[in-house]
């Protein structure tokens, strides 16, 4: 039997759910704040329709965070330098993370509710993987370096969400000093220091 087409109605809802839910993270004081029933009532719609559209609170998180991620995973993918696939490895782990690190300052609150949804770990998360096979499999490519796997996990711990939303609300580093900081200890980590 062929796959349904999802109605026009439908495809307008989930796009208008996850522009509400996105504003209402954007602008949240916490992540926690944000409830189905917030998101259902900025979107115009009724809880039932997100649960029949995303399943549960953590399914909707999820959804926006694939949807705001999916240009950066299509430039990691496809794109042209630094982020795309012929760029030297070299230059190519710096701008993964440092593109990371700037979405999670961009998508910070979404970013926190992400990695604190459910009871799993960050680390068991499609997204994680996904970052975590494409940062190894750049940081393989580099020559004589050793142990790709872990060196991955110690780089994608440094831009983890709760360790962003830290520095920026608690310690008040600035957007750029983050990203300079970043780049310095990606440097030391693959220099070997």
């Amino acid at each position: 039997m062929p796959e349904r087409k999802p109605r026009a109605d439908a495809l307008r809802n989930r796009e208008t759910v996850l522009a509400a839910a996105d504003r209402l993270f954007a602008t949240c004081a916490s992540p926690e704040d944000v409830t189905m029933a917030d998101i259902a009532a900025a979107a115009g719609v009724g809880k039932g329709t997100l649960f029949r559209g995303f399943g549960d609170r953590t399914g909707l998180i999820r959804a926006l965070h694939e949807s705001r991620l999916a240009p950066l995973r299509q430039a990691v993918a496809e794109g042209p330098r630094p982020l795309g696939p012929a760029t030297p490895p070299a230059e190519r782990v710096p701008a993964l993370l440092d593109a990371l690190l700037c979405f999670k300052l961009d998508h910070r609150h979404l970013s926190v509710a992400l990695e604190g949804t459910g009871s799993d770990s960050p680390y068991g998360a499609a997204h994680y993987d996904w970052w975590h096979g494409t940062l190894r499999g750049v940081l393989e490519q580099l020559p004589g370096f050793t142990d790709a796997a872990f060196t991955a996990h110690a780089l994608l711990a440094a831009v983890r969400a709760d360790l962003v939303d830290h520095l920026t609300e608690r310690q008040q580093l600035p957007r750029e000093r983050l990203r300079a900081e970043l780049a310095a200890f990606t440097a030391r980590v693959l220099a070997g220091d």
